[in-house]
């Protein structure tokens, strides 16, 4: 791809080892440190209701921008995922038991945030029969009955494709519902846990559609990917009938995690989102700060939901 950046390549020597030095972001990946009375207002009651967030677990690069313009991303049945997927900042282990107050208790702390948008997610829970979705599905009904006025968009672990979860989901009715494909099809042994297949993620979407419902998938880029590939995954997500599309830039959390391969440039993102509007998304969010979660989308949603009604 002719318009990334890619790492340095000089070496290290020191101690006898070959070691690549860290490449500094370009500026396009820097953000301003955030601030503002309505940030601090979500940050000091998100505190306070001890509620887990992706946009600190995940270490997200906007959460100064999503917090000021009231949107945030709850995760819910803890802070331990049964997956190891190797681009993700999320603990891995064994979870402790759901507590079974956390829907309703979530409902309540967002009726006191006033958000207009509001973003439900989970770690995967393998472990159980249902993985969780009777939990996530609690938590929806709960929202909707606490903050009716919020919007409700559920980004959703695949259940291990299991139809009778993703039905609980369904008839809970959210506002949108979300599943990441994450990566293209060749490079999703390596960045995903074994059990996150491609075709796996395709055919949740696939069957959140036939349930009538709003899609919406991500991509990120950097990780070795070629222009070639995300076209494909892109006709992947179409050929499902997925709605919207983020595609953000890869971002190593540890040096535990993947490293990047490639930075790339805002231009290349620009192309994607209209190479993606041409393949039929209703809406596509790309450019190298844009998360799945990312407020962008979210006014799009908003006002495609209120024009529908």
């Amino acid at each position: 791809m002719a318009s990334l950046v890619q790492l340095g390549s000089g070496a290290d020597t020191r101690a006898g080892k070959n070691v690549k030095p860290r490449e500094p972001k370009p500026e396009w990946l820097k953000v301003k440190l955030p601030g503002g009375a309505r940030f601090e207002k979500v940050k000091r009651t998100l505190s306070e209701l001890n509620l887990v967030t992706v946009c600190a677990e995940a270490s997200c690069p906007n959460v100064g921008e999503c917090w000021g313009s009231g949107t945030a991303t709850v995760m819910l049945m803890g802070d331990t995922c049964t997956r190891g997927c190797r681009f993700c900042d999320v603990n891995s282990g064994a979870p402790r038991p759901l507590d079974p107050l956390e829907p309703r208790h979530l409902a309540e702390a967002v009726g006191q945030l006033g958000l207009d948008y509001l973003v439900v997610t989970s770690v995967n829970r393998d472990e159980l029969e249902d993985g969780g979705a009777s939990h996530f599905a609690q938590a929806i009904i709960e929202l909707k009955k606490a903050a009716p006025k919020t919007l409700v968009e559920v980004l959703t672990p695949d259940f291990q494709g299991r139809t009778f979860a993703l039905d609980m989901i369904a008839e809970a009715a959210p506002d949108v519902a979300a599943h990441n494909i994450e990566t293209v099809q060749r490079l999703t042994p390596t960045v995903r846990d074994r059990r996150a297949s491609y075709q796996q993620s395709l055919d949740v979407l696939a069957y959140y559609k036939s349930r009538g419902m709003r899609t919406k998938s991500s991509i990120m880029l950097g990780l070795g990917e070629t222009h070639d590939e995300l076209l494909a995954t892109m006709r992947d997500l179409r050929s499902v009938d997925c709605d919207i599309l983020t595609l953000g830039q890869y971002l190593r959390p540890s040096e535990k995690h993947l490293p990047v391969v490639e930075f790339v440039r805002p231009e290349m993102f620009a192309q994607l989102e209209q190479e993606g509007l041409a393949l039929g998304f209703k809406f596509v969010a790309s450019g190298p700060l844009v998360r799945s979660s990312y407020k962008a989308g979210e006014f799009f949603i908003k006002n495609w939901i209120e024009e529908g009604a």
